[in-house]
């Protein structure tokens, strides 16, 4: 009964989830960028690792909130969660550090494998790259 009720919602959920998602994407991106955690632990040097992954959470996090270019967007963001995860949450340390709550990684855990399912499945109805599929 539940299922039925919910079935016909699963495009405009999703569609929820994807822009939520995108916009938190973003708003980390854009906090580390400018510094709008106060005050600023961490604020990347130009060209750096992270200064980099900035601009990839800024860009792809605001890509899948509009739905554009949601499966090249989303997959860039999976891998870049995943390697946040490994590289500054996990770093392949067995033992108590290996569970991520320990680690302090279970958002960049999380990202990554929503994100992932997200370029599986593409902008959805309600996103940009419905929008020009319903135009060809």
């Amino acid at each position: 009964m539940l299922k039925r009720f919910l079935a016909p919602k699963t495009e405009a959920v999703y569609t929820f989830l994807r822009v939520v998602a995108g916009l938190l994407f973003a708003f980390h991106g854009m906090q580390k960028l400018f510094g709008y955690q106060f005050p600023a632990e961490y604020i990347p040097k130009v060209g750096s690792q992270g200064w980099i992954g900035s601009i990839i959470e800024l860009v792809t996090g605001l890509a899948m909130a509009a739905g554009a270019f949601t499966t090249w967007a989303a997959f860039l963001a999976s891998g870049e969660m995943a390697v946040a995860y490994i590289q500054f949450h996990w770093k392949f340390a067995f033992g108590p550090n290996f569970f991520p709550p320990v680690n302090k990684g279970e958002l960049a855990l999380l990202f990554s494998v929503l994100f992932l399912y997200a370029a599986c499945r593409g902008g959805g109805r309600w996103s940009v790259d419905g929008w020009r599929a319903r135009g060809k």
